[in-house]
């Protein structure tokens, strides 16, 4: 027997399994679609508050990635037996304050024993049908943005490698290498922006009419770029252009690249997704290797229409809500590469 996708078989989701976007969308009514997705992760910070605030605001995203607004969320976790209760109450407060941030409820939850922590949550967003920002609408014209600095990936994995926990021995060895400590502002502004909601920019881009957009994170930059462009081009055959040195990154970044503290993102992203990209000779190596890098709870990617960013800068700058504006969507003819970066 044929495999029959839900879409088929369900015609109320309108995205799911057959055409992946950041979140699954299952129709209510005509006035009404629910937004479903969930993440969870092992810490990338010591603090567990914090921890648990970055995994609530990394698994809101992808509702404020399809334009929707989160209404109640379920926690998911998994524990050793010996942590102590303590931690695993600062980790689930720590997402409890960012959900409640987003005006939103934790209802519940699951939690079983692991020998290495997880958290992150199930959410339930709601959304207009005709707000939803998907992959696959990117059209010649629209401006692109970028809502949060890059750099996340490689800042923490700077902060583990040069922790408390590295031997006198192994922090010689690196000195001797010329290898940097992590400087604590620059950890401290990564955690910022991690923990920094995208429910604003949602906003903005919701009344600047977006019709397109995904957030930031595993596989980085150019990888969600590239998912981006390929789902418009099903459509209409477009390419997107970044400019390199407009793209932003967290402050002390470009010292850690150097050093040589990078995720597995790195490698594994440009292998995937590097046949698509076609980078000018302007774009140096330190560029072209932050924006292949896994991010955590990373910004969105919109396309703005021109005829919306006026009104996007408006209510950006009202909220308090940073964005650099990073390239365009360009006509492409065929078998071109679907991001240039320059």
């Amino acid at each position: 027997m044929a495999a029959v996708f839900p879409q088929t078989e369900y015609p109320d989701v309108l995205i799911g399994l057959g055409k992946p976007d950041d979140a699954a969308v299952y129709r209510l009514d005509d006035e009404r679609v629910l937004i479903q997705t969930t993440d969870f992760f092992t810490p990338i910070v010591d603090d567990p508050w914090l921890y648990g605030a970055i995994a609530a605001a990394n698994s809101m995203s992808d509702v404020y990635a399809m334009g929707g607004e989160v209404r109640v969320c379920l926690n998911i976790a998994g524990f050793p037996e010996d942590l102590p209760a303590e931690v695993v109450a600062e980790i689930l407060a720590g997402g409890a304050a960012k959900v409640q941030e987003a005006d939103a409820a934790i209802a519940g939850g699951h939690t079983v024993t692991n020998p290495e922590p997880f958290y992150g949550l199930s959410v339930t967003g709601v959304a207009a049908p005709g707000s939803l920002f998907r992959k696959g609408s990117a059209a010649a014209g629209d401006h692109l943005v970028l809502t949060k600095p890059l750099g996340t990936g490689i800042i923490t994995t700077a902060a583990k490698l040069t922790g408390q926990a590295e031997s006198a021995d192994s922090r010689k060895a690196r000195h001797a290498l010329g290898k940097p400590d992590i400087q604590q502002s620059h950890l401290e502004d990564a955690i910022g922006s991690m923990t920094r909601l995208n429910r604003a920019a949602a906003h903005a881009g919701r009344a600047a009419g977006v019709r397109s957009g995904t957030d930031i994170t595993g596989y980085g930059l150019l990888g969600h770029a590239v998912e981006l462009a390929t789902a418009s081009a099903a459509e209409t055959p477009v390419q997107l252009q970044i400019e390199a040195e407009s793209v932003p990154a967290l402050p002390g970044v470009f010292d850690y690249i150097e050093a040589g503290y990078l995720t597995r993102g790195s490698a594994r992203n440009p292998e995937h997704f590097g046949a698509h990209v076609a980078a000018s000779s302007s774009a140096t190596a330190a560029h072209k290797t932050l924006l292949w890098e896994a991010e955590t709870s990373g910004g969105l990617l919109l396309a703005v229409p021109s005829s919306g960013l006026d009104q996007f800068r408006d209510v950006c700058e009202g909220s308090e809500q940073l964005f650099w504006e990073i390239g365009m969507v360009e006509p492409a003819l065929g078998g071109q590469p679907v991001i240039k970066l320059l």
